[in-house]
């Protein structure tokens, strides 16, 4: 059976170019960097080189690159400790509903502490009102903390302009650019960033390896203690495969973003208007205009279904695919991002996304377009909700798939 991969918002594979260049430091080139004879000097040059890849990719100079284990951290990190550096001057953030866990929950900790967060809404496309923003700003606000793009529905927001209020106002700005980085251009100056976060298993490199910029001269206390690591700014002996790995990948992402970017979204669009085309009462989640969405992420709805069911379905089938985040596969709630724009709760539940890259083909497309329309219809016909004709009735096979056990 056919393997076909489209969950690369989830994590990527390494990229084997990447691969090649991190084996060394596992076996050959073993030695600390904080160390001062010859073994760790032969990978202090590895670092910085890796340092100076990524500051390209976001367009900042090397000095301002932290070298954290993932990007919840880098956003722990830059939450926290703005709050923490900032807390005798205000006690109010600024965020979305519609962030990664690793923003909402820090920030609700933080509430626990006695800050005041705001959580701005979005619309029935998932985007912000910059009016409503900046009228949220007070005297108190010490930090804006909004996402490059979502996650789920590949929505782009308008950092460049978010920059220019948060610049406006004087309040420091931190974005958590994950999901963007590799995939559209990210310059954090062209846009005010103070923080951005980026992490490794999103473009090509391993699991455990992200990055920060924190812009020079910005206030912000320690995350991590122990050790002189990063600058003193944070501890824990460094991962040097993974910080070589990290730095090739953020190489190879703006060497090929450009083409990556239109053989990508030629196969996302195909897919959107296979889906739409083919499937009756299906909705599209996120901007519609595709301009405005990343070019590998397409999230839709299918009425009356379940979108684990569905997820079930296409396994069976070789396929790869998600329904909401990661980070929230476990839970049985439907998709935060999903409640924010105001998705109905049965097309929450059954929210379903594609997220491809450049490894997928034209053929893989062609496949899925071949087999959803027949799931998604066998799955309608066993819901209560759709009395469109008589059900077929269920193999022991997709009994078990879909009620985890045979009826």
């Amino acid at each position: 059976m056919e393997k076909i991969y489209m969950d690369n918002n989830a994590t990527t594979a390494v990229k084997p170019e990447v691969l090649e260049a991190m084996l060394p430091y596992f076996c050959e080139q073993f030695g600390n960097p904080s160390s001062v004879h010859w073994a760790g000097r032969m990978v202090g040059g590895a670092i910085d080189k890796a340092r100076e890849q990524v500051a390209d990719l976001l367009n900042c100079s090397a000095a301002e690159v932290i070298f954290l284990s993932c990007g919840s951290e880098g956003d722990n990190y830059a939450i926290k400790g703005t709050a923490d550096a900032l807390k005798d001057k205000g006690k109010h953030i600024i965020t979305t509903s519609v962030e990664h866990p690793a923003v909402l929950e820090t920030c609700e900790a933080l509430e626990k502490d006695g800050f005041e967060v705001t959580y701005l809404k979005v619309d029935h496309d998932g985007m912000l009102d910059l009016a409503e923003l900046e009228a949220a700003i007070t005297d108190q606000t010490i930090l804006i903390s909004v996402m490059w793009a979502n996650n789920e529905t590949g929505n782009i927001f308008p950092i460049e302009e978010i920059g220019q209020i948060a610049k406006k106002h004087k309040v420091r700005f931190h974005t958590d650019a994950v999901q963007a980085a590799g995939k559209i251009p990210v310059d954090v100056r062209k846009a005010n960033v103070d923080m951005a976060v980026i992490s490794g298993h999103k473009i090509g490199a391993p699991k455990g390896i992200g990055a920060m910029y924190l812009r020079r001269g910005t206030k912000i206390s320690r995350f991590m203690h122990g050790g002189h690591q990063e600058r003193n700014r944070r501890a824990g002996t460094h991962n040097v495969p993974g910080i070589v790995g990290l730095g090739l990948a953020c190489e190879l992402a703006q060497q090929h973003m450009e083409k990556d970017y239109a053989y990508v979204r030629n196969l996302r669009d195909k897919l959107e208007k296979g889906i739409l085309s083919s499937i009756p009462e299906v909705k599209l989640n996120g901007h519609p205009n595709a301009d405005l969405r990343l070019p590998n992420t397409l999230n839709v709805s299918f009425n009356y279904i379940e979108g684990e069911s569905l997820l079930l379905f296409f396994d069976m089938k070789g396929v790869a695919a998600s329904s909401g985040s990661a980070c929230t596969s476990g839970s049985l709630e439907p998709s935060h991002v999903m409640g924010a724009m105001g998705v109905d709760i049965v097309l929450a539940h059954s929210s379903t996304r594609f997220s491809l890259s450049a490894d997928n083909t034209e053929e893989e497309v062609d496949f899925i377009l071949q087999e959803l329309p027949p799931i998604v219809q066998r799955l309608r016909e066993m819901s209560p909700l759709y009395h469109r004709e008589e059900p077929t009735p269920l193999s022991c096979d997709e009994c078990r798939m879909v009620h985890k056990a045979c009826v």
